[in-house]
């Protein structure tokens, strides 16, 4: 079982940057591919940005590519968000995710796919 915790949300002005952090449990965080997620209201939750297990490759949704950086560190159990470049079509919840793989990082349907999820932290840009 994992339990992730998230942190860092909050209200910033178009153009600025947030630093959004996933705390995790558990003694196997190493062994899950972790990653974050975004649900905008009304519409559906969409990849963010994913990190292979040794945080050697990340992967990012080409929306965010050159403006977000995702990071993990195995020592401490935690996984990174860096949002700079903010836009006001960024606001959402964001959400920490980790999976034993790759798959619900990569389908249009991550729901019943991602292993676990945080209870997400709310990001809103203002223009």
């Amino acid at each position: 079982q994992v339990q992730l915790v998230e942190s860092g949300g909050g209200l910033v002005q178009a153009g600025g940057s947030l630093r959004l952090s996933c705390a995790a449990s558990g003694r196997t965080f190493s062994s899950y591919v972790m990653g974050w997620f975004r649900q905008a209201p009304g519409k559906e939750r969409e990849f963010v940005a994913a990190t292979n297990f040794s945080g050697t490759r990340t992967y990012y949704a080409d929306s965010v590519k050159g403006r977000f950086t995702i990071s993990r560190d195995n020592s401490k159990n935690t996984v990174a968000l860096q949002m700079n470049s903010l836009k006001s079509e960024d606001t959402a919840v964001y959400y920490c995710a980790a999976e034993r793989g790759f798959g619900g990082f990569t389908t249009a349907q991550p729901m019943g796919v991602i292993d676990y999820w945080g209870q997400g932290t709310q990001v809103t840009v203002s223009s």
